[in-house]
This record gives C-alpha cells, structure tokens and sequence, in this order.
C-alpha cells in the first residue's frame, strides 16, 4: 500500500527538495515462513523484477523495522517493510514528447540537464504536457525505466518553474536512489546565483529557519524561526557584488525545501528581483525619481521572472564514485539584467 493510502501532500515543479517519499509499507503476516526479502518483494511487488529489487535494497532504499539490510536478509513475520524512493508516487502515465534539451553531460547512469527559466520540470495540474519530464521520457525511451507509457524519468531534485540552471537526472533505479541518498545526506555540492534587493549587512550569513506553507496564504512558503511548523532550512549565503539598490549573492544550499532561497531571503530583507510571490516585482530600495521608476520597470521586463540561476552541481557519481562537477553559465535574461544594473553602479 502507498504512505496513507492517499500519498503524501508535495508541491510540484517547485522544489529544489531532498525529500524520500515512502512507496511502499508492508507489515509481514504472522504466518510468514522464513524467505529473503528480494524474493518476498519480488512476490509482493507488481510489475518490478529481480535486479530492481536487489539494486533498492543495495542502494537502501528497503528498510526492515529501519534498519537497512541485504537481499539475503530473511524476513520473519511481523517485519515491518518499507520501501523509499527519491520520487512520489506517481499517478497517470506521461507522454514522452520530443523536446531540444541542453544536455551538458550524460552517461550511463545518469545525465545532466541545464533548465532554461519558463520549463516546468513535473506534469501536474494545468501542466500535463510540455514538462521537462514529458522531454526526458521522450529522451530516455529506449531505456527499461520505461515501460506501458509509465516512466520513471529520473527526478531526484527539482527547481522552480522560473529558476533556470542545472539538474540531475538519475538514469537507472540504483542511480536515482544513490543520487538521492546524497541530497538527504546533504553531501550535494549546488549554489546558486540571486539578485536580491538591498544588500545584505553582512557580506557572508548562514540562514536558519523552518519553512512550511503560510498560514496566511496556502500558495506561498513562509519561514517559521522557532520551528513551531514547517522543516528545518539552512540556507548560506555570500555577497558576490552590490549594485547600490540591489546585490548579486551566491547562495548554497545545505537542505533543498520548498522556494528555499526565495523564502529565505524575503526572511532576510532581501527578496529576489523581479519574483513576485514573495513581493520582489516592485521597487523596493533606491531614489524616489522618475529616471531611475523607468530603469527598474524597463529591467524587470527584461528579467520577468524571479532572478535565480542553479549555477553548479557537485556529487559522486553512483556506480564509479567519482566527484563530478558542473557549472552554467548565466542565461541572457539574468545576464542582460546584471549588465544594465552594472552601468547604473558605474553611473552613481
């Protein structure tokens, strides 16, 4: 059965999350003879096979009363079994759609995307086609991750619809689980470029503090200081440059929640230029004139999406171990903005 027979409650195509969705909760019947646990998943299971059996519980992905085992590990009854995945449960199928995607690196195991700003990453309501994952199932066809138009197309992170930059995508069910494995471990090396308004009084910060959904707005994150809701967040930050009015900040993430960055620093003072969710589509600091009303307005029509880039991507790669690095450079919008307010600095 899936986690609370429902399924558990997620945003789509919004999160730069480390979540584990539990798939799978299977309590062993009292009567249960002695039997290893990649046989009794591979009875229990539908449409599965052996070898993904035992690349889950290789990648611990399968737990047995919490604690990880072996395939050999022989269940007994009253086990409690429970199956973790970097991924919800899915319901419905998704069409595989042709789709130009910017694929800087790729092998067997994995591949790298670079999201332009504007792709929504995961079909959802108002979103059934034209998603990245609509293009990575159409990319990865031929792979046996595919199967009856259900695919797995290899999410194990997320970013915002309008945040451009990298992702990866696991090509194989031990790949998703490694990758994934390092995101809930926070040993994913990722940072990203912000345009914030203001700058920061102190040129580097770490923010803490628990984001869950506003009370006050169920559509929007809010950050939660005493940890009264929401998840702890951890967000570190360094100031890159200040323009006067607004400031190019490199953030890192320790956890990926929800619009992290976003909330984080609206927390802070400092909301993202031109993100208008959290209040940073307006003016916020700089002259009163009407010179520099017609900059502004004529720089968020340029950049008219929050100004947010995934620059890089650390992490080891699955089946060889190896550090891998990867670095996109920003996308013409966000640079064309950071030139004009380059000029405006040199100006004052």
């Amino acid at each position: 059965m899936s986690e609370a027979e429902t399924g558990p409650e997620i945003d789509v195509d919004d999160s730069e999350g480390d979540e584990l969705y539990e798939h799978h909760r299977i309590v062993v019947d009292r009567g249960q003879d002695l039997l290893r646990i990649d046989k009794f998943l591979l009875n229990r299971l539908g449409h599965t096979s052996r070898n993904k059996v035992q690349e889950a519980i290789r990648a611990e992905a399968v737990q047995v009363n919490g604690r990880v085992v072996k395939p050999n590990y022989r269940v007994k009854p009253q086990d409690t079994i429970t199956v973790t995945l970097p991924e919800p449960p899915r319901v419905g199928k998704v069409l595989p759609e042709p789709m130009d995607l910017a694929i800087p690196y790729e092998d067997d195991d994995l591949l790298i995307v670079n999201k332009p700003a504007g792709l929504v990453v995961h079909p959802a309501f108002g979103h059934w086609e034209g998603t990245l994952v609509n293009g990575l199932a159409h990319h990865l066809a031929n792979l046996p991750t595919g199967r009856n138009g259900e695919v797995r197309p290899g999410l194990v992170h997320r970013i915002d619809k309008d945040t451009s930059g990298l992702l990866v995508i696991g090509k194989t069910e031990f790949a998703m689980t490694h990758l994934s494995l390092q995101f809930f471990h926070h040993t994913i090396r990722r940072s990203y470029l912000a345009l914030v308004w203001g700058t920061p009084k102190e040129a580097t910060g770490t923010i803490r503090g628990h984001i869950g959904r506003s009370l006050r707005d169920r559509k929007v994150q809010a950050v939660y200081p005493g940890g009264e809701q929401g998840k702890a967040a951890v967000t570190h930050y360094e100031v890159l440059r200040s323009y006067g009015p607004v400031a190019l900040v490199r953030c890192v993430l320790e956890t990926g929640r929800t619009h992290q960055i976003r909330v984080h620093m609206q927390h802070l003072g400092h909301p993202l230029f031109s993100d208008a969710t959290y209040g940073g589509n307006r003016i916020r600091v700089g002259p009163n004139t009407a010179s520099y009303r017609a900059f502004v307005e004529n720089t968020f029509q340029l950049l008219p999406r929050q100004a947010l880039h995934a620059q890089s991507l650390g992490f080891v790669q699955p089946a060889t171990g190896q550090e891998l690095f990867f670095e996109a450079e920003l996308p013409a919008d966000f640079a064309g903005a950071l030139a004009r307010w380059e000029t405006y600095a040199a100006q004052q």
